[in-house]
């Protein structure tokens, strides 16, 4: 048996790292209206703004869909997702209470998840797990790699068509969290997917920490049940399935207390100095 080794790094209570559960636990089952919702079709993105203090869903109407999710601030998309820190600072798959951080030099969380109803699905036999931050979304140029072939409906050319409107571009489409994605490693190191575990109903929920941008792609996998590349593969659309999105505002009094999470107040300018300007110092 393999011995457990500690996680690298570490929350001291009080920390940054340091989750209010209590809090979060409130929001998830706090009062709440509807203040919007959408189905986002098979092999399609959709992009759409959450408000900081929101909560929003991501759900599975029809039973198992995998979805790879893009975030950034609604204001400043330089800040957005991002997967490998996330990994290190969480969980390389996420859950109640885990956090989805932003890029440098902002380092801080873009949500908090406060409701999964596949928490409960843990390590199955091969090791897998579910809501993945080991792989990326599929794209059109490791299609045309392995098969030759041109598909303009994988994960990465969906979201780059869904955030379009929104005046982004193809360079800011970023590593994804795979939701309802069941994952892991294998004994020789390698990335392997395996048969999606969602079923009608279930949903990842998630609070806004910031003003939002959020882009969802329905992978074109599908349930991820069909093998998409090698000598067994097949187009899955058979197995493909909507998502469906939920964005609720909460009852009153449910933040107090709350405020938007602040960037660590780094100031060493990474060890540089101004340049001294031709005419000498001052």
């Amino acid at each position: 048996m393999t011995r457990d080794f500690p996680a690298a790094y570490q929350a001291d209570e009080g920390s940054a790292l340091s989750v209010d559960r209590d809090f979060y636990t409130r929001v998830a089952n706090a009062g709440r209206s509807l203040a919007e919702s959408f189905v986002v079709p098979i092999r399609t993105g959709r992009a759409w703004r959450v408000k900081a203090g929101q909560v929003f869903r991501i759900v599975a109407p029809e039973g198992p869909q995998v979805g790879d999710l893009n975030i950034w601030n609604a204001h400043n998309p330089r800040e957005r997702l991002w997967a490998s820190r996330t990994r290190q600072l969480q969980a390389a798959h996420v859950s109640v209470f885990d956090r989805l951080w932003s890029t440098l030099p902002y380092l801080r969380p873009l949500v908090t998840i406060t409701a999964d109803s596949l928490a409960g699905y843990g390590v199955d036999e091969y090791g897998g797990r579910v809501h993945d931050l080991l792989g990326t979304r599929c794209d059109p140029y490791v299609n045309r790699l392995l098969t030759g072939e041109d598909f303009d409906h994988h994960c990465h050319s969906n979201l780059v068509r869904a955030v379009a409107p929104f005046g982004l571009t193809e360079f800011d489409v970023h590593d994804v969290l795979n939701v309802f994605q069941c994952t892991g490693l294998n004994h020789a190191d390698r990335y392997f997917m395996r048969d999606c575990p969602a079923k009608a109903g279930d949903y990842l929920e998630m609070f806004a920490e910031q003003d939002l941008l959020c882009a969802l792609s329905t992978c074109p996998g599908g349930d991820l049940s069909i093998r998409l590349w090698g000598p067994d593969a097949r187009d899955p659309l058979e197995v493909c399935r909507p998502l469906g999105i939920e964005v609720y505002d909460l009852a009153e009094g449910t933040l107090d207390g709350w405020e938007e999470p602040r960037s660590p107040d780094y100031r060493g300018a990474h060890g540089m100095k101004p340049p001294t300007p031709p005419w000498g110092e001052a």
